[in-house]
């Protein structure tokens, strides 16, 4: 029943994409738009299967059908913009977590910190893109550099807000039993924050893949990014329509891979319960 019901929902998101696309295909088709501007979604797809396909013979590969099959633009590009997605997340939310949860636990360090992180929090990893080149040059360093700017404080402000939010009676409770401090806070503290901590770490990794689009547009010569910046040059109208189509769908798999954790991780959490 619940499979059903989960085919059923997947059918009703499909509604909406199903008609627009039908409506822009027969503006296109009537010459409603120009092709130019707005490309008709068969040119979209033709140019898609055209990006995702190998460019180059088998021979050139040297006789390696994994080479061959990983060959295709759109795959290597997809293959550079995922590695500094993780890469970048993985140092920004590496640094933002144990800093959050030790600002979550003492208010003293909490009072040192929070100021400084209330006023960085709010600049947009692109102001960096100039301190970037500067420090790091072009390449991947700025790109990974921003992408941790970028997942850095969605972990940060979530894990201490799940730290600081722990109901006192678990604490009160605790503490009668005998908890030490170091059993308090692994025990009790950090299970009770783990539903904050993953979904800062869910838009962590939202924001990480939007900055690397942007840093991939400034600072490196390959990746998602830097392919719809080269199209648009060219005026390539319908390559630029086939990389946000790729940016949407490997956006939707992390998410949908991220919930599928979060889901596992938190099967304990009653307002997962079904």
């Amino acid at each position: 029943m619940n499979k059903t019901f989960k085919w059923r929902e997947l059918g009703a998101g499909l509604i909406v994409p199903i008609v627009l696309i039908a409506v822009w295909q027969t503006a296109c088709s009537l010459g409603w738009v120009n092709e130019h501007v707005l490309p008709s979604p068969w040119a979209v797809v033709t140019r898609w299967v055209a990006y995702l396909l190998p460019p180059r013979s088998f021979a050139e590969t040297g006789g390696s059908w994994l080479a061959w099959a990983i060959s295709g633009e759109l795959i290597l590009d997809a293959t550079g913009s995922m590695y500094r997605v993780v890469v970048g997340f993985v140092v920004g939310a590496g640094l933002a977590l144990p800093l959050g949860l030790v600002m979550g636990a003492s208010p003293r360090v909490y009072a040192w910190l929070n100021p400084l992180a209330q006023v960085l929090r709010p600049i947009p990893p692109i102001a960096y893109i100039p301190l970037a080149i500067l420090w790091f040059g072009l390449g991947n360093p700025p790109a990974i550099f921003l992408i941790s700017i970028g997942a850095f404080f969605p972990v940060l402000i979530n894990t201490i807000a799940g730290v600081r939010q722990v109901d006192g009676i678990y604490l009160r409770a605790a503490r009668n039993l005998g908890a030490s401090q170091s059993t308090l806070f692994l025990r009790v503290i950090l299970p009770a924050s783990v539903p904050y901590i993953l979904s800062g770490v869910r838009i962590g990794i939202g924001t990480a893949f939007i900055v690397v689009i942007v840093s991939e547009m400034i600072a490196v010569n390959n990746g998602l990014g830097f392919r719809i910046l080269e199209a648009r040059e060219y005026f390539w109208s319908d390559k630029i329509i086939a990389g946000m189509i790729s940016i949407g769908m490997l956006g939707l798999a992390i998410d949908m891979g991220v919930n599928k954790l979060n889901n596992y991780l938190l099967r304990w959490h009653r307002g997962l319960e079904h």
